[in-house]
This record gives C-alpha cells, sequence and structure tokens, in this order.
C-alpha cells in the first residue's frame, strides 16, 4: 500500500513538472501548481473557485458536456474562454506579451480524465500540444490545464471517461452537478498574498508630486511631498503607464496608472446525467408497445368499418 501511494505521488510530480516545463511558455504566472499548493481543495465551501483569489477580475466562460451519458463511455466537457485576441497582456518583466488560458473542471466522485487508449482520435488531435493533468492523488476527479497560449486554445477540451456503477458501489445512476472555471491573462495577486504588476498603483499619502525618475529597472520612481512637508516615494512597476505628471495634486490611494489589466476569471456549473442502459431499452420498448397499441388500434378501427359497411349494404 506504501508504494502504490509513492508511486501516485511521484507520478503527479512528474505531471505536474512536464505541464510546468514541457509547454516552454514564457511570462506565464498563472500556473495551476499554485492552486494545487495552497488549497487541498480548490472549491471552497460557498462554491468559490481557489483561482479566483489570484484573478479577481470576473470575465464569462461557457461550458459545453453532453446531456446525459452511459457507463464507461468516453465524452467531451468543453470550457470555452473567449477573449479580444488582438489584447496584449504585461508581463512579469514589464513587456507586453500575448495572453495565455488556463481551465478547470471539478466533475462528480467517479467521472475522471480519460486514458490515452481511451480518447478517440479526433479528441487527440484537438488537444495535439495540450497537457491535462488531476489535481491531486486524492482528487482525480478534478481535472486542471493551463497555461498555454490563449491565441490557439479558446476553447478547451477535457476528455472524461464516465464510471460504472456496476463497479462502483459509491456511484448510482443520477443527475450530478458539475462546475468549471476558465481564465485568461495573469493574476493581481501573488500566492503569497502580493500585488503583482497586473493592478493599479495608489498613492501611498496625500500631497504634490514633486518628482517622477525612472530606475535603472525602468520603473517609475514617484516622489510625493505632503502639506506637512514630509516626502514619502514609492515605485510603480516597469511597463505601467502613468496618468500622474510632475506638480499633480494627489490624494491617499488615487490610481497612479492605467489599469493594465485586460483578462479576468469566470466560474459556471452545469448538470450531468448517468444514465442506466436498462432505463433506455425499457423506454424504447414502451414507445415500441404504445407505437404497435395504435397500429393494432387502426387495423382493428378498419375491420369494423367494414363490417359496419357489409351489413348497411345487406
Amino acid at each position: 500500500m506504501a508504494t502504490n501511494k509513492f508511486f501516485k505521488s511521484l507520478l503527479f510530480t512528474l505531471t505536474i513538472a512536464i505541464s510546468l516545463f514541457g509547454l516552454c511558455i514564457e511570462n506565464s504566472s498563472a500556473y495551476p501548481v499554485f492552486a494545487q499548493q495552497g488549497y487541498s481543495n480548490p472549491r471552497a465551501a460557498n462554491g468559490k473557485l481557489a483561482c479566483a483569489n489570484c484573478h479577481l477580475n470576473q470575465k464569462a466562460i461557457e461550458i459545453e458536456a453532453p446531456q446525459a451519458v452511459l457507463p464507461n463511455s468516453v465524452f467531451e466537457v468543453t470550457v470555452k474562454v473567449p477573449y479580444d485576441v488582438t489584447r496584449q497582456q504585461l508581463g512579469a518583466n514589464g513587456q507586453k506579451a500575448d495572453l495565455n488560458v488556463g481551465g478547470i473542471v471539478i466533475l462528480p466522485n467517479g467521472f475522471k480524465l480519460a486514458a490515452k487508449n481511451q480518447i478517440p482520435k479526433e479528441i487527440k488531435e484537438k488537444n495535439k500540444g495540450v497537457f491535462i493533468s488531476p489535481y491531486s492523488t486524492e482528487f482525480d476527479n478534478i481535472l486542471v490545464v493551463g497555461p498555454i497560449a490563449g491565441k490557439t486554445h479558446q476553447e478547451l477540451i477535457f476528455p472524461v471517461v464516465a464510471p460504472d456503477p456496476e463497479k462502483n458501489a459509491d456511484v448510482k445512476y443520477l443527475t450530478y452537478p458539475f462546475y468549471a472555471g476558465g481564465n485568461r491573462g495573469r493574476g493581481q495577486v501573488y500566492p503569497t498574498g502580493e500585488k503583482s504588476n497586473i493592478n493599479t498603483f495608489g498613492a501611498l499619502q496625500a500631497g504634490q508630486i514633486s518628482e517622477i525618475t525612472t530606475t535603472e529597472k525602468g520603473e517609475s520612481n514617484i516622489t510625493i511631498i505632503s502639506s506637512n512637508g514630509v516626502n514619502t516615494s514609492q515605485i510603480v512597476p516597469k511597463g505601467l503607464s502613468l496618468i500622474v505628471k510632475q506638480g499633480d495634486s494627489v490624494k491617499v490611494d488615487q490610481p497612479l496608472n492605467i489599469d493594465p489589466n485586460v483578462g479576468g476569471f469566470g466560474q459556471e456549473e452545469s448538470e450531468i446525467v448517468l444514465q442506466n442502459p436498462l432505463r433506455i431499452i425499457g423506454y424504447l420498448g414502451f414507445c415500441f408497445c404504445v407505437l404497435l397499441t395504435q397500429v393494432l388500434l387502426i387495423i382493428k378501427k378498419k375491420q369494423f368499418e367494414k363490417v359496419q359497411a357489409a351489413e348497411l349494404n345487406f
């Protein structure tokens, strides 16, 4: 048992390493691994997904999934993350870069990522170059992907295999809710609680801007002198566009730069039915019996009409 747990942990670590380094995406700070390290369960009791703690801006997403599935069947759950691909975000280095996207799907217990040999060829072609992994060894029903290039992946496709209640006593033929989240762009808060450069930075004190200089790193150093003659200097990260100039009067927390955020996170929920094949067979049998009954009634009616016509002619 201990050996199995060790290998499961090793396999999970390798999947994370591949997702981080195998994709070779530059200027990415929205790795799902941050949530995986900080939250054993990414969905809070109030329904909020962990991604929303760092990606504060809200953007809409869409979910596409079958209404009902059969046991052991492989199906797609698609999370659409639309955005204007002509827009760029500010990278951690202060340079403009294309947006990346990422997603998470929280499936009902028993549902999991389909194995490679179970995934149809057409789905493999759609997901070429995309690595999807379980959230953890404990929650293999939670799938994460990203960050990946947003220009070519505004639809995140998760290949899922349905459980079989005949083999898993914990699974029943029921209607189950499931949840999904999708993000585009970098977050406003790092897992440590620090603000990223995707923010507006407010004045630390009220007063007049006496000087604005540029540091060797390209950051803006703004000096504010208060009415009491107290000088306060603060740094605005590289790449941000200032909306103030020397000589301007500012209030406490007044924004000093244009909001650079062009991304955001969204979450939705839906339902899926794990359908019993016997119910479908029973329904088809019922429909056949109804159809057969209707046909026999029509035939009987025609026979009765012929008998009545013969009696009248006699």
